[in-house]
């Protein structure tokens, strides 16, 4: 870094690598939606692939976030968005890995689950991409998103009650397994429109 560079030091594009990030798990949860679907390789490869080049998304928003000194908001609260974003995928990538690993099937309750998620995942990447001209509004994406995190817990539980209504109790723990990823993720969605919520609070 020249000296330049330490008097006026750059300031990086983080509301344009938060939209990035945004975009690509709204890209993979699109992904797991076709999966469910229509389980077949390809489709789960793309999934896969998605969660790769989001986790490279976010390696690139973290390191940047270490050589900038001046940050359009909290660099706290950019870490922490990033990283719910990213946890997003990163489940629904979980959740084509284990059902390949225990060869069950899609049913109804996962792919109603999937579709709240992709939902969730919209408002957070229509929340993102407002956040630095129409706070307020995003204001109101991200409170939106944090409604379907409530219409998740619903779904999980009526999932979890007709599967325990079985007799197969490896298949029960197997498929309890995977609708609690989507849960989780639907958790992390909720977190991140926490953040972004708080953001809004702070900067307007």
């Amino acid at each position: 870094m020249g000296l330049k560079d330490r008097i006026f030091p750059k300031e990086s594009n983080f509301h344009k690598m938060l939209m990035d990030q945004s975009s690509k798990t709204l890209e993979g949860i699109e992904a797991l939606e076709t999966f469910v679907g229509n389980q077949n390789q390809e489709n789960a490869n793309k999934v896969k692939t998605i969660e790769r080049e989001a986790d490279e998304l976010r390696r690139i928003l973290v390191e940047e976030l270490h050589q900038t000194f001046v940050t359009p908001m909290d660099r706290e609260d950019i870490y922490a968005l990033s990283r719910a974003i990213d946890d997003i995928v990163d489940y629904a990538n979980s959740t084509v890995d284990e059902m390949e690993i225990y060869e069950v099937s899609s049913d109804d309750h996962l792919k109603e689950m999937v579709e709240i998620l992709k939902k969730a995942t919209r408002e957070i990447n229509d929340a993102v991409k407002i956040l630095e001209t129409y706070p307020n509004i995003a204001l109101e994406h991200a409170v939106k998103a944090k409604s379907y995190e409530n219409m998740m817990e619903k779904a999980y539980h009526s999932a979890l009650a007709d599967l325990f209504k079985k007799t197969d109790t490896v298949y029960m723990l197997k498929m309890r397994e995977i609708y609690r990823h989507l849960s989780n993720a639907a958790d992390r969605s909720d977190e991140a429109a926490n953040i972004l919520c708080s953001i809004v609070m702070k900067t307007t």
